[in-house]
């Protein structure tokens, strides 16, 4: 595999997703805070992230997460390497970080806390139906996911066409097991 082939897929997707209305993006964000909720179970601790703008996904998935489950971790970015994490207290709590991410405030937890997390919402760019997913390329997921239990829901968020049949893939790629989208809902794939 070639890197190139994922490079254009990445700008592929970026595209589209640029070009987007807000009403779609709107009404795609409420379908997947709806879903989401199809396998929120109360008592477990939920790792996610916050959305950019051109991410499929708002803040109000994670209000709707943190109303059921015991705790919502988010990832915090630091040097190249494994993510931390910080307990999600709501949007007045995070804060502009790098890569224009917004990130929570408050005690950071290491990496491995990862490994309490019933489910783990990924960000991604495609998944495909094996579970391969395609990330930004700094590669933080990548070092993290190795870390969560065996028995997590690993869960790429995507917009419909992003769910694709194949994508390139690498041997370090960690397999998604199930795909969070705003039409389908849940998708588990053949990982």
């Amino acid at each position: 595999m070639e890197p190139r082939e994922k490079e254009q897929w990445r700008q592929t997707v970026l595209a589209e997703r640029r070009a987007i209305s807000e009403q779609t993006r709107s009404t795609e964000s409420s379908a997947l805070t709806a879903h989401s909720l199809d396998l929120a179970i109360p008592g477990t601790t939920v790792c996610a992230y916050v959305p950019t703008r051109t991410e499929p996904g708002t803040t109000d998935l994670l209000d709707a997460l943190a109303a059921v489950v015991d705790r919502v971790l988010l990832p915090i970015t630091g040097a190249p390497g494994p993510l931390s994490w910080v307990e999600y207290t709501g949007v007045d709590a995070l804060r502009p970080a790098a890569y224009g991410l917004r990130e929570p405030v408050g005690p950071v937890l290491p990496p491995e806390t990862i490994a309490l997390a019933h489910t783990v919402f990924v960000p991604a760019l495609a998944v495909d139906r094996r579970g391969t997913r395609l990330g930004r390329g700094a590669g933080y997921y990548d070092r993290t996911l190795g870390l969560a239990s065996p028995t997590a829901r690993l869960v790429a968020v995507v917009r419909d066409s992003e769910l694709v049949e194949q994508l390139p893939a690498d041997p370090h790629d960690i397999p998604m097991g199930w795909a969070l989208t705003p039409t389908a809902g849940w998708t588990q794939l053949d990982r």
